[in-house]
């Protein structure tokens, strides 16, 4: 079995430079993203999941509250609406995957 040629045509490993990867670009966009845009990018990609976790945090900060107050009933319909947010987000989630790769392959 022949023994690997070298990784890097320059010959010399750098760790301080990403390495050089023939028809491969480590990032899409020219500069790096702050968490502000990234945040809206991906809100605007995919709105509903951030949608449910405010309905999620929502549900539980009632729910929680209710319980504190002692409103048993309230705070278990509450903790059932909060599976519910969770539910939903996880299902946006997944669609947005979906519909990410379909939009891929095209």
């Amino acid at each position: 079995m022949a023994a690997p040629g070298p990784v890097t045509p320059e010959g010399r490993f750098d760790p301080s430079q990403p390495p050089v990867i023939e028809g491969f670009s480590p990032s899409v966009y020219s500069s790096p993203e702050s968490f502000k845009e990234k945040f809206l990018r991906k809100t605007r990609e995919n709105p509903m999941v951030p949608i449910g976790c405010l309905g999620t945090a929502a549900a539980l900060t009632y729910g929680l509250f209710c319980f504190h107050r002692g409103h048993s009933q309230r705070s278990q319909l509450m903790m059932r609406t909060r599976i519910a947010a969770q539910g939903f987000t996880i299902a946006a989630i997944l669609l947005g995957l979906v519909a990410s790769a379909m939009k891929s392959r095209h």
